[in-house]
């Protein structure tokens, strides 16, 4: 099957959401734990900042990266006409 152009845009665009978001997830999953120990000099709100990213920081920043793929998802389906048609 060969793809149109709009095919590829579409799906060139997906990759490069996902890739960003991938990024991000990364940032907060993997080098915030790593520098923990230096964060935890710094306090936020009566909390040492490395546990604060990693108990309360990285579960808000999680469920953003979900609500913004499908919310970007949602709006790229309306743009390439392949969203779900209602009754």
């Amino acid at each position: 099957m060969q793809l149109t152009d709009k095919q590829k845009q579409y799906w060139k665009k997906n990759l490069h959401v996902t890739g960003v978001l991938l990024a991000i997830w990364f940032i907060v999953t993997f080098v915030f734990s790593y520098f923990a120990r230096e964060l935890n000099a710094i306090s936020f709100l009566g909390f040492p900042l490395g546990f604060y990213f990693g108990a309360q920081g990285a579960l808000i920043v999680y469920v953003l990266i979900i609500w913004f793929y499908a919310h970007y998802m949602n709006k790229l389906d309306v743009e390439y006409d392949v969203h779900e048609k209602g009754d």
